[in-house]
């Protein structure tokens, strides 16, 4: 790195929009400031960034004030989006023009969470890897069918950075730090931080089956897991025994000892969960996410999913927003 690279801070820019969750904020912007503390050196600035100039709320209803407009921002060299659990309502155009304006004077553009759904709304992401939450993946991808989405912890690909979010944008930005000012200072960041692991890109976002579940009978893991794998195609409760060497009396007992409900059940479920994150994240049909989730009819579903949640599909997706 030459001399003027060494003494020139890197300014990096957070786009906040309303809702915005603080914990992705924090976690995407304070390992800047740990490393100028741990360095003894200005290696970073940053700056809040937001669409009106003025002050916004965060999901935890704490409103943070910044200084600057967004249409008045000119050739910031990083820009990373933070947004909150409806991400399409601000997917407009004083949001994604001067987004675009940016990545066209050859800003590096990023998003935590659901900020990458900012960034695809605007085109951005065309042509490049990206990952977001794993609770968004489904609708996501679904909406972006022509992106390259993974299921990783974070996606570093050019100018473009994405992050799943939450304290995964530690570790991406860890992952920079030590790219640009070496291993160790990204060390001591991580160790300030009680963060004892700086995971990679491709550490799994969810915590392992195991964890989740609350149990460790691998035939158990073994048919939720394939029971995950297949939500929109769903398998016969005689396949799941049989894939996993059981009988199908043998499988009802494991699941009622272990999860409390029969295997059709806990099935139902999980395809109703997932259907619950389509209609409240994407603009798909009810037909649609009936069909995306193995159910055969639109009534059906609707019947299943009221039962459920108590409320119809329609008004669940109209109590979203």
């Amino acid at each position: 790195m030459d001399g003027l690279a060494e003494s020139t801070p890197q300014v990096f820019g957070y786009l906040i929009l309303p809702q915005f969750s603080m914990l992705n904020l924090g976690s995407a912007m304070d390992p800047l400031r740990a490393a100028n503390r741990m360095s003894g050196r200005s290696l970073y600035e940053w700056r809040v960034i937001t669409l009106d100039g003025g002050s916004v709320p965060a999901s935890n209803q704490i409103d943070l004030i910044a200084r600057e407009k967004l249409s008045e921002v000119e050739r910031i060299p990083n820009l990373i989006v933070v947004t909150g659990l409806e991400p399409h309502l601000y997917a407009v155009p004083g949001v994604l023009a001067p987004l675009r304006r940016l990545a066209r004077q050859g800003c590096r553009l990023g998003a935590v969470s659901t900020g990458s759904y900012i960034l695809a709304k605007a085109g951005l992401l065309d042509g490049y890897r990206c990952t977001i939450h794993w609770e968004y993946l489904n609708s996501f991808k679904e909406e972006f069918p022509n992106l390259e989405v993974t299921q990783e912890l974070y996606e570093v690909d050019r100018d473009r950075l994405t992050c799943s979010g939450g304290t995964a944008a530690i570790d991406m930005m860890l992952h920079l730090i030590a790219e640009q000012h070496g291993r160790d200072l990204a060390t001591a960041v991580a160790e300030q931080f009680i963060h004892g692991h700086i995971r990679e890109q491709k550490a799994p976002q969810r915590m392992a089956l195991r964890n989740r579940l609350g149990a460790a009978h691998p035939k158990l893991l073994a048919v939720v897991a394939l029971m995950e794998e297949n939500l929109e195609d769903p398998i016969t409760r005689a396949e799941l025994a049989r894939q996993v060497g059981l009988s199908t009396r043998q499988l009802e007992r494991l699941f009622r000892g272990y999860l409390k409900r029969t295997p059709t059940r806990y099935y139902l479920e999980l395809r109703l969960q997932r259907a619950r994150g389509l209609l409240t994240q994407s603009s798909m049909s009810v037909l649609d996410v009936a069909m995306a989730c193995g159910f055969v009819s639109a009534s059906h579903f609707s019947k299943c999913y009221r039962d459920y949640f108590k409320r119809t599909p329609r008004e669940d997706r109209a109590l979203s927003g």
